[in-house]
């Protein structure tokens, strides 16, 4: 993440407009989806020496072993959220805080947890500097979820889960949607559990996709 805050400039946003035509040709449909990919500057969360690769569509690392997201996935992830005004939303793998800010753009209260440290303490800060001052940020472990904010509307895992947390289906309400990449090995299965209202989940699988590792009982402070 680059400090002092870079410059939105006119090129920015337009390579930002290039980049919403790649992912739309991929198949990102929503309109709401494609304006917050548009909207948020995702130049804002690189360092300054690395800005020339912030809108191509692929992933980059952040540091502490983590990434910020391919464009393409967060627009994906946010796509099957099925996101709706004022809706509560779990974020587990707050990273750089991107993926937090677009759910924000598409009107959610967001609520995000980051296990290790130093991304949260540096994300923490950065965030409302650049006018996200609604998100909610916490440091601790993801799998626990959050809940003395429970229930929420919506649960979004952005790191790769070797199973379903079985708490995080717990804070959903009914007739909410969790969306989490499901695998232990170098790919995971893109996944939506969608929970009845009588607490029954149906199940479905979008594809291949590759996420860091989302590690249980950790909080690293380092």
């Amino acid at each position: 993440m680059a400090n002092p805050i870079p410059v939105d400039s006119y090129r920015h946003q337009g390579l930002r407009n290039l980049l919403v035509q790649k992912i739309r040709q991929k198949g990102i449909s929503d309109p709401l989806v494609l304006a917050a990919i548009e909207k948020v500057p995702r130049h804002f969360f690189f360092d300054s020496s690395f800005l020339e690769y912030a809108y191509e569509d692929k992933p980059f690392s952040i540091g502490a072993g983590q990434t910020i997201s391919q464009p393409y996935t967060v627009a994906f992830q946010s796509e099957l959220l099925q996101i709706k005004k004022n809706d509560k939303v779990l974020e587990i793998g707050t990273g750089s805080g991107y993926q937090a800010c677009i759910l924000a753009e598409l009107g959610a209260k967001v609520f995000t947890i980051e296990r290790q440290k130093s991304l949260f303490d540096k994300t923490s800060k950065f965030v409302p500097l650049i006018g996200y001052h609604s998100i909610k940020m916490f440091f601790g472990d993801g799998y626990k979820g959050l809940p003395a904010f429970a229930p929420f509307d919506k649960v979004i895992v952005t790191a790769a889960a070797p199973y379903i947390p079985e708490p995080l289906l717990e804070q959903l309400k009914p007739g909410g949607i969790l969306v989490i990449p499901v695998g232990a090995g170098d790919v995971q299965v893109m996944t939506t559990l969608t929970k009845n209202v009588d607490n029954s989940v149906v199940k479905k699988e979008y594809g291949a996709f590759r996420f860091v590792p989302m590690l249980e009982n950790k909080a690293k402070e380092k």
